[in-house]
């Protein structure tokens, strides 16, 4: 079993930065592809980025390439996602999740952060 819990978020002006933390159990994180997800009110949850088990390869909705970096330490058992140049339109509940295998099938989830973006 793996829990994961986030950390970081809160209220920032647009054009503003955050660190959003992920910190996981378990003694086999560092096999996981590691992601964000983000669900705004009254709309579905979507993705946001995620880093291949060795941490050199990244992927990232294009709503957010340029602005945001996900990032692991397979040591601390942490994900980051800095989130830079923030909008109006990334507010919403960010949740860490963990795949075992693929991508295509996230296994493990996390209760979820709160951002909010300032106008």
């Amino acid at each position: 079993q793996v829990q994961l819990v986030e950390s970081g978020g809160g209220l920032v002006q647009a054009g503003g930065s955050l660190r959003l933390s992920c910190a996981a159990s378990g003694r086999t994180f560092s096999s996981y592809y590691m992601g964000w997800f983000r669900q705004a009110p009254g709309k579905e949850r979507e993705f946001v980025a995620a880093i291949k088990w060795s941490g050199d390869t990244t992927y990232y909705a294009d709503s957010v390439k340029g602005r945001f970096t996900i990032s692991r330490d397979n040591a601390k058992n942490t994900v980051y996602l800095q989130m830079n140049s923030l909008k109006p339109e990334d507010t919403a509940v960010y949740y860490c999740a963990a795949a075992i295998a693929t991508m295509r099938e996230w296994d493990y989830w996390g209760q979820g952060t709160q951002v909010t973006v300032s106008s």
